[in-house]
């Protein structure tokens, strides 16, 4: 009995010393471990994803969409539940179409408890995904950005990125109003990987629209006439900009090369570049009409005021000519602008005076952003009256010694074709449905009867003996400036490559309609009157019977 008692004792503490190691393991599991063991548990059962909100749309002038978020999916794997990633692979590559290596290598990262395998997909490819039945492979939903007018204003509009937040153009500087707060959801995964459920974590949200100033139709014309020059030419790069004189919003602003909003992987730095705002250039003879305008309104020389001009003429250390020779002749005022002397340009800029010009040029608004609301907009370059030298007065009266943008120039032109006033160029028409105060800004920089005096004399540009007197529109009276700059290579002009450059507007004595044409380093053929005005007169020809506006 005895032996029987010391048995029974000995199971009795056997028993009560494994109990208490599992209470004690048990305390230890649950109190110390329970934490983080849950947090384990939670995160091989559930992955937390984030879910994009879904981004406005950006439309025309009209309501056409240029830009919208449609649904799609992403498909995403638990590798270290995938039971054969090479298997899995070859399947998923049927589908998906990603190079069956990436597969693989993503589902073979035993140590990763997520991973991306295709990125917006559509619906009814994911689907097909879901239907494999696949451990450790599902769909999530997002949405992805569709462009419905393929690359038309691609700069302008910009793109966005994987995870739908803006990259360029107003997709990056309304990314804010366009895109619609992130969310995210946890998806609940079996012990075979299969998702369970989704839980909302936080929804996300829909983003505002914005309606641009853009014309769709007049876009589309616009960058069709300027491709067309710049690869019959073999340009660099090419930008034209159309403009509401009056109110400042711009209809179009076009630019070549082009590149695919929805790949951007094949994009270049050039392709994205916005050139109307972002492209720097010596303007050239386009310039000539502000030399002229401040002579005007100083009432320094009227549009009849005579000139003998000799064939060159000598600033300083600078001896200037005439892009074609000539014999001394004399000349007007009007005359100078419409056959774009420079000698002429120059002895009226001479007859201004340094301090006065200078001050013109601050007045236009060269030199800084004009507000427009866009992104990266460039200031140019303008040199401080106090940096003059001493044949600066030989070269900013002709267009050079300065750096300027295409709109800058379209939006001083724009005074001159609006009875002088100058106004911020508007792009964004209205935000969510509600109308935009445009702060343009508007104030007097030159009298009425100057840009009146301009705008008659800018006719002849176009009428016979001008620079660009082969472009005409039939039943409209055109009026306008040709520019052909050398461009500067290494601190000196080069002898090969230029930029031609054209700004006009119709009808001339009542703008409603301004273009500005850029071409950089055209081939074989240089002259803005060859290759930037016959753009002018396409966007001209169909804009101004599109719009309504009248001969007169």
């Amino acid at each position: 009995m005895r032996r029987i008692d010391r048995r029974l004792g000995l199971l009795f503490c056997i028993f009560c010393l494994v109990f208490s190691f599992a209470i004690a393991r048990s305390f230890w599991l649950q109190g110390v471990r329970g934490g983080a063991l849950r947090a384990e548990a939670r995160d091989q059962q559930v992955t937390r994803v984030t879910i994009p909100g879904q981004r406005g749309r950006v439309l025309d002038r009209t309501g056409k969409v240029l830009a919208a978020s449609e649904d799609a999916a992403d498909v995403i794997a638990t590798p270290y539940q995938v039971k054969n990633p090479a298997r899995t692979a070859l399947k998923l590559h049927d589908i998906l179409g990603e190079p069956t290596t990436d597969l693989a290598n993503a589902l073979s990262d035993r140590s990763s408890g997520f991973a991306y395998l295709a990125r917006k997909v559509d619906p009814a490819i994911a689907s097909r995904v879901e239907k494999l039945h696949t451990e450790g492979i599902s769909t999530v939903p997002t949405t992805r950005r569709l462009y419905p007018q393929g690359e038309l204003a691609s700069q302008v509009i910009g793109a966005v990125g994987t995870e739908n937040q803006g990259l360029t153009g107003l997709e990056h500087s309304e990314n804010s109003v366009l895109g619609g707060a992130n969310g995210e959801q946890d998806v609940v995964h079996d012990a075979l990987g299969r998702p369970l459920r989704m839980e909302t974590v936080s929804p996300a949200s829909v983003g505002e629209d914005i309606q641009t100033t853009i014309d769709a139709a007049i876009q589309d014309k616009t960058e069709q006439a300027l491709s067309e020059a710049a690869r019959h030419y073999q340009a660099k790069g090419a930008t034209a900009i159309v403009m509401n004189p009056n109110t400042g919003e711009v209809l179009a602003m076009a630019n070549w090369p082009g590149f695919d909003p929805s790949d951007l992987a094949d994009a270049s730095s050039e392709e994205l570049e916005n050139r109307a705002t972002g492209f720097t250039y010596e303007p050239g003879s386009t310039f000539k009409a502000f030399t002229v305008a401040s002579a005007l309104d100083d009432h320094v020389v009227t549009p009849n005021s005579s000139f003998y001009l000799p064939s060159e003429i000598h600033v300083y250390d600078r001896t200037i000519g005439e892009a074609e020779p000539r014999p001394p002749e004399t000349l007007t005022t009007a005359q100078i602008l419409a056959q774009s002397s420079n000698v002429g340009a120059i002895t009226i800029g001479l007859r201004e005076g340094a301090d006065r010009f200078s001050q013109w040029i601050n007045r236009f608004g060269f030199g800084r952003p004009t507000g427009l609301d866009f992104p990266g907009e460039e200031r140019g370059i303008v040199p401080a009256r106090d940096d003059y030298s001493g044949s600066t007065m030989g070269n900013l009266p002709i267009g050079q010694g300065l750096a300027v943008t295409p709109m800058q120039m379209a939006t001083a032109y724009s005074a001159i074709a609006d009875g002088g006033i100058l106004r911020r160029p508007t792009l964004i028409k209205s935000v969510g449905g509600q109308p935009v105060e445009q702060n343009t800004d508007p104030h007097r920089v030159i009298s009425a009867r100057t840009a009146a005096q301009l705008r008659r004399m800018l006719e002849g540009v176009l009428e016979p003996g001008g620079t660009a007197s082969s472009v005409s529109v039939p039943g409209y009276v055109l009026a306008g400036k040709t520019g052909t700059a050398q461009k500067v290579e290494n601190g000196t002009y080069s002898d090969t490559d230029y930029v031609a450059s054209f700004v006009g507007f119709a009808p001339a004595q009542r703008p409603k309609l301004l273009v500005a044409v850029v071409v950089d380093q055209p081939l074989y053929v240089h002259f803005g009157g060859a290759v930037a005005a016959p753009v002018f007169g396409q966007i001209a020809s169909f804009a101004l019977p599109y719009l309504g506006i009248s001969p007169r």
